[in-house]
């Protein structure tokens, strides 16, 4: 089940919660790892927006969806939740993959490679 950490602007989720999260279509995944990273396997259809770019990028967040943030083990993937929170983004919408896109991958949970979505 998500949990909410006192002071944390988002829900932490772990992959197996994330798994069942991303067959809902009123969800979406942000990759914000660098671009090396998401092009050795990330999330399959996941929006990449580097965590360095968020709040540049705010624009090209879906505003009808729940929003699922990935990044190598969940630091800066819950930074981007936080920066988008301080933009004003409502923090129901907000939740941070814990621990990340390898054991996504692991798990042989749906994955792309390259630039393909």
């Amino acid at each position: 089940m998500p949990e909410q950490v006192q002071g944390e602007p988002y829900y932490r989720v772990t992959i197996e919660e994330a798994a069942e999260l991303y067959k809902d279509d009123s969800f979406a995944v942000v990759d914000v790892r660098r671009m090396d990273e998401y092009l050795e396997g990330h999330v399959k259809g996941a929006i990449f927006i580097t965590v360095d770019d968020i709040l540049a990028r705010m624009e090209d967040l879906p505003d009808d969806k729940k929003l699922l943030f990935i990044c190598a083990a969940g630091v800066r993937s819950g930074l981007a939740c936080e920066m988008a929170a301080a933009m004003g983004v409502d923090s129901e919408r907000l939740y941070n993959i814990m621990p990340g896109t390898q054991p996504w991958i692991d798990a042989g949970h749906p994955t792309s490679y390259g630039a393909d979505e």
